[in-house]
């Protein structure tokens, strides 16, 4: 135990000196205030509890040869992780310039919580981390996705209590009812009780023990309480290792789980200014503020810090001593330096089916109707077969639904609790994780694809809102990867949103909401896609795109419902590389200057603009149209804000500089103006999209409610090209007159018109 103590009073040094220390990190000198960083940030409170976890599970390492990483997840553990990664070394081979020597000591401590330096919290640029420090709530969901088709990884998961409160985290525990014994690795949840969040006590360290216990054992875990003791934390270990193994062997049906009892702020300052801290809220973050202007509180930092007894700890030179160092695994059983952490380093290529064999044929555009997302499970299902234990897909309760169910011709969903008679493709070892929370999904994902497999993620376009900040974090670990040499590209996180906000046949108002896409176009022009196909071509193309693809996230947004086949697979794949392009088959313009251009971008916009671009083909025989879709929405940007984007010349020579331009858009109208506002011919660009007008309602009425409908596209035509407003003031009275009796008939009977649902492109039109 004296090695592990050693290691323990080490980490806990290093933590201290991250925090609070520019210069003198050994305390070669009495401590001055130009030793102390003038702005103190960082916290304390639950670093020395992390850091007793991280020095016993380097033992269980090296005797088991155990193969293990680590998820940090109380918000603020950076100091911990930091100095676990530089006394393993790993820190030193992945940054040469903080050597594992005084000086390297010292620029660890300056960078932490600096300018120009590294967060407080555990973060990219953590050697043996893929866990992001502020995602408070997703700790155990990305362990368990870290676990999937892992059999031999331990994942030591640290919960801490503040973090336990989250919805999330509360769901997480369930995660081992998807857990299979013979494929999967294990997961050891160690629910840190330190007893405080940055104010408030935390509900379970207060509820009564024996009441936790039954927590535990009711969520499927056998529990273990251990308190602030070496001989005691060892001796559990031992028993929760016996107990992995047991279960991994058949022997047990249940995971074990450890409680961590230990002080908040455990051996730092017990008392500061008369008021107690260690043991207390006040711990949390920087026990010891305005230390340069506070002479006793420079000593109290001085003696907090020699408490640990440096000079037993590291050599003259910096480095850590013998019996530190034999406490460390070797090569990549470090945690720290761990393959499974760093995921693209394990990353294979997935075996991809030719998806030209799925293709829908089409012999003529808009003259039949396919189902993408039921075409896309065909292919999901090959890409399921070719890679059994990299691939798996993730949904909540929506695969069927989202009509992807020829999946299950290869795979079931994943299951290992009770079985009834009655019940469908579930069974351990499936290949579809499906649990009613997105969070769930998402964090699985997450820890799955940053250890180096391949996943999907499909939902309900309202619903994906639940993880927005979940995707907010995704994104930004894979834009600080892309920064960080010995980070390796890992799978993209794709999602596929189908049940989308125009065919809520069965739902109303509150599942219509396409507002995911503005967040994801927030980010980082590096790391996101959005794609739109119109069709179940194009949704094949971009969905093999996708699932090629490197750090990014991609949002597929394609409809369940039948739409019309408007491309060939030929003509799918060269629309989709194009990202966007002209209809000729619907437009009237070829060889001469447009007069108005139609745009669209989704598919129940795109049938509402054809039929539209029909209508006053018949109508306006003379007015010259030019049809665009748009599949990848970044298109729209000029090339210097995104790498998708197109020049002003590439993108005037499509819109024009002068003429009207009608775009009828899937999500929320704002978010085409955002993208455009640059382009010479923005002012005479009017965008129809979503305009928070739902409810239960036919599809044809819910086009109306939005006036993204074909009648009100003829009449915007009208409105806006020069001299139209009056030679065609019939035609637009009739296209008002022809919404009023469509909105009736859906009063009447409950259902479109026929000629509106049953709508292709007029048979001779096409060319």
């Amino acid at each position: 135990m004296d090695d592990i103590d050693a290691y323990w009073r080490a980490a806990n040094y290093l933590s201290v000196g991250q925090i609070y220390l520019l210069d003198n990190p050994l305390l070669t000198e009495p401590l001055r205030p130009e030793h102390v960083k003038p702005r103190l940030l960082g916290h304390w409170g639950t670093t020395p509890g992390l850091n007793f976890s991280f020095a016993h599970l380097n033992r269980v390492i090296r005797q088991r040869d155990q193969d293990m990483i680590y998820i940090a997840g109380p918000g603020h553990g950076g100091p911990a992780a930091v100095a676990h990664a530089w006394l393993e070394g790993s820190y030193t081979e992945r940054y040469p310039d903080i050597g594992q020597d005084q000086e390297g000591m010292r620029r660890l401590f300056r960078q932490f919580s600096f300018p120009g330096g590294i967060p407080s919290h555990v973060a990219p640029e953590t050697p043996g981390s893929i866990h992001e420090g502020g995602e408070l709530g997703y700790s155990l969901a990305h362990a368990f996705g870290a676990a999937f088709d892992n059999p031999d990884l331990v994942v030591a998961c640290v919960v801490g209590d503040g973090e336990a409160e989250t919805g999330p985290l509360a769901a997480s525990w369930h995660s081992n009812k998807l857990l299979d014994r013979r494929h999967d690795g294990a997961v050891l949840p160690i629910l840190h009780l330190n007893g405080y969040k940055i104010a408030n006590p935390t509900v379970l360290a207060r509820i009564p023990e024996a009441d936790l216990l039954q927590l535990m054992r009711g969520y499927g875990y056998l529990p273990h309480v251990v308190g602030p003791d070496h001989q005691e934390m060892a001796a559990t270990l031992d028993t929760v290792f016996d107990e992995i193994a047991a279960y991994k062997g058949g022997d047990s049906d249940r995971l074990p789980m450890i409680v961590l009892r230990t002080p908040k702020g455990w051996t730092g300052p017990k008392e500061v200014d008369g008021l107690p801290v260690e043991g207390t809220w006040r711990a949390h973050q920087v026990p010891l503020g305005d230390v340069r202007n506070h002479p006793e509180r420079l000593e109290q930092l001085e003696a907090w810090m020699r408490s640990y007894r440096p000079e037993e700890l590291f050599a003259p030179d910096g480095g850590p001593v013998p019996a530190i160092r034999r406490t460390v695994p070797e090569g990549p059983r470090r945690m720290s330096a761990n393959p499974h952490a760093n995921g693209g380093e394990l990353l294979a290529p997935l075996r991809l089916p030719d998806f030209r064999e799925h293709a829908v044929e089409v012999k003529s555009p808009a003259a039949t109707t396919s189902e993408p997302t039921r075409v896309l499970g065909g292919l999901l299902r090959d890409v399921i077969a070719a890679n059994p234990r990299t691939f798996r897909l993730m949904g909540p309760d929506e695969t069927a639904s989202n009509r992807l169910s020829e999946v299950f011709e290869v795979t079931d969903r994943a299951w290992n609790a009770e079985l009834k008679p009655t019940d469908e493709n579930l069974a351990p070892g499936g290949r579809v994780m499906e649990v009613l929370s997105e969070h769930l999904c998402q964090g699985w994902l997450e820890g799955y694809l940053l250890t180096g497999r391949h996943g999907l993620f499909n939902c309900y376009e309202a619903f994906i809102h639940i993880i927005d900040a979940m995707f907010n974090q995704h994104a930004k670990w894979l834009e600080s990867s892309k920064k960080i040499p010995w980070r390796r590209p890992v799978a993209s996180l794709t999602y596929l949103l189908s049940s989308h906000v125009w065919r809520q046949d069965h739902n109303g108002f509150s599942h219509q909401d396409p507002g995911f896409l503005d967040v994801v176009v927030n980010k980082k022009p590096s790391v996101v896609r959005v794609y739109l196909p119109p069709d179940a071509n194009t949704l094949l193309s971009v969905g093999d795109h996708c699932l090629r693809s490197r750090d990014y996230v991609n949002v597929i947004v394609a409809g369940k419902q039948p739409v019309l086949d408007l491309f060939t697979m030929d003509e799918a794949i060269a629309h989709c590389t194009r990202g966007l392009g002209i209809l000729p088959w619907a437009s009237t313009d070829d060889g001469t200057a447009p007069d108005v251009v139609l745009a669209c971008a989704g598919d129940v916009p795109t049938l509402e603009t054809l039929a539209a671009a029909a209508m006053l083909r018949e109508h306006l025989p003379e007015l010259k149209v030019r049809v665009i879709n748009v599949v990848d929405l970044m298109r729209l940007q000029p090339r210097s804000e995104h790498p998708h984007g197109m020049t002003d010349a590439e993108y005037d020579a499509l819109f024009t500089t002068d003429k009207p331009v009608i775009f009828n858009f899937h999500g929320y109208p704002q978010l085409i103006h955002r993208l455009t506002y640059r382009r010479s011919n923005h002012a005479n660009l009017h965008v129809r999209g979503y305009k928070e007008e739902g409810t239960t309602t036919t599809p044809f009425d819910m086009a109306m409610l939005n006036d993204i409908d074909r009648y009100h596209l003829v009449m915007d035509v009208i409105d806006r090209v020069p001299g139209l407003g009056t030679t065609a003031a019939h035609l637009r009275q009739r296209m008002s007159d022809t919404r009023l009796r469509a909105r009736a008939h859906t009063r009447e009977h409950g259902e479109d018109a026929p000629e509106i649902s049953g709508w292709t492109w007029p048979h001779g039109s096409s060319s």
